[in-house]
């Protein structure tokens, strides 16, 4: 791929949980952009973002945000209104994807198969279970595995439900309540219009949470994941099937639970992430690996679907190696 020499404003950081992450992101992809020759401006998001982007006039935004403001549509309809050109998907699709109550109502018409639940008022959780345990409790609209717990007959692993504990069963008044599906940890990326591959994670303790994501040696990353031809087809096809009823843009990365004493039938789609991480330890970055495309390209690939989206108002087609 071959790009004009661009300027490209990095937006990264903001207030969110996510924040760190958020920066490990907006760093690599800066050096990434610097390597290939183009001119970078690092943005930390704060609430004078619209000045600095305005200030900086790029010819494209890359959104390295993760979490609320940046991939829920918030900072998305800014960029609108100021007509600037972003990576990742636009404010409808943002809207829709972070909340994953709205992803479902969106996604399971159309036969895509995710787990049932109730939003529940967290108030409740201190009186009853909202569900036979074993379930999950989840944030609504938190990405990263913020705030999740797994109840169990044993009690919860994860943000520990108590009056008393700090944790999003005090910052949220609603939260997601699902049944909880045991067997494997697996993901799929998107790039442009083809999903890549699966990759199973294996944590060495607990489960797949905030920690186990980002920090170094506490995951396996088994790519591509040791499943069935059948199940690895079904995560690809209903990962790029997902990115195409919500409109993404990009990239995007679906996670599944899949119970393999189930067959088919046991997979899950758990939710669509917009703004994937681009961080040393992230999955879009090593699929893309896996399947030839180097770091640099990746970003490139990104910020040429921008580009030619804002150009055409169609997407154009990721140039991953087959």
């Amino acid at each position: 791929m071959t790009l004009p020499k661009l300027h490209v404003a990095v937006l990264m950081g903001g207030w969110s949980s996510e924040r760190p992450v958020s920066l490990m992101s907006g760093e690599g992809v800066a050096r990434a952009l610097e390597a290939r020759g183009h001119r970078v401006t690092r943005i930390d998001m704060g609430r004078d973002v619209a000045l600095k982007l305005a200030e900086a006039a790029p010819d494209v935004v890359f959104n390295a945000l993760h979490g609320t403001p940046g991939e829920d549509g918030t900072v998305q309809g800014l960029m609108d209104l100021m007509g600037l050109t972003y990576t990742h998907s636009g404010l409808a699709t943002s809207v829709i994807a972070i909340d994953k109550e709205l992803t479902k109502q969106a996604l399971v018409p159309h036969g895509i198969p995710m787990p049932g639940g109730r939003i529940v008022d967290s108030a409740e959780l201190y009186a009853r279970d909202p569900l036979p345990r074993p379930y999950v409790l989840k944030p609504v609209n938190e990405g990263s595995s913020v705030g999740v717990a797994i109840v169990t007959d044993d009690g919860n692993m994860g943000q520990p439900i108590s009056r008393n504990a700090r944790g999003p069963w005090q910052e949220f008044d609603r939260l997601l309540a699902e049944p909880f599906i045991r067997g494997l940890e697996l993901t799929t990326a998107v790039i442009g219009d083809r999903a890549l591959m699966v990759t199973e994670l294996r944590p060495k303790s607990g489960f797949y949470d905030f920690d186990a994501k980002y920090t170094d040696g506490m995951t396996d990353h088994i790519c591509p994941a040791e499943i069935p031809d059948e199940i690895a087809e079904a995560c690809k096809d209903i990962a790029l099937r997902a990115h195409r009823l919500l409109g993404c843009k990009g990239t995007s990365r679906s996670d599944f639970r899949w119970d393999d004493q189930r067959g088919v039938e046991g997979l899950f789609l758990l939710e669509v992430n917009t703004q994937p991480g681009m961080t040393p330890l992230s999955l879009v970055p090593e699929q893309a690996r896996h399947c030839g495309m180097s770091y640099e390209d990746l970003v490139e690939t990104i910020v040429a679907e921008a580009l030619a989206d804002a150009a055409t108002g169609a997407p154009v087609s990721a140039e991953v190696p087959a």
